[in-house]
């Protein structure tokens, strides 16, 4: 898998975490540590593509 091939997945991954936790705040009953997992994840998330991007531009 090629490195831009591997970040258009976890950007494709950030999206859906994203929209996972817009349909969570907004339902009755919302599990706070759910949103703070999802939050994390999406974080890491971020920040791995960061990473990539600027490796690439080294390259």
């Amino acid at each position: 898998m090629s490195v831009e091939s591997h970040i258009t997945q976890l950007e494709l991954r950030h999206q859906s975490l994203k929209s996972k936790l817009n349909e969570i705040s907004t339902s009755p009953g919302i599990d706070q540590s759910e949103i703070v997992e999802l939050k994390r994840q999406k974080l890491w998330l971020k920040d791995e593509i960061n990473r990539l991007q600027s490796t690439g531009s080294i390259h």
